[in-house]
């Protein structure tokens, strides 16, 4: 998958994807999807985001959950 918006530093964030160039962590972002904010939402909250930043992230986390191995209780 190649990022356009997310990468991941050591020293930014705790080394946590967030989007380039800023200190938005993609957690964040994922966690007001699933708290039920929309992207509209989002985007008043954190302006220098754009609805392809939080996109990607939903594309972002998608691939994780498609790759790593889980235990749910």
């Amino acid at each position: 998958m190649t990022l356009k918006f997310i990468e991941s530093k050591a020293g930014v964030c705790g080394g946590k994807p967030c989007f380039k160039k800023t200190r938005i962590p993609v957690h964040a972002i994922l966690e007001m999807m699933g708290a039920g904010n929309s992207i509209v939402e989002i985007i008043k909250e954190y302006p220098q985001l754009k609805r392809e930043h939080i996109l990607e992230a939903i594309s972002f986390a998608a691939e994780l959950v498609n790759y790593e191995e889980i235990s749910l209780p």
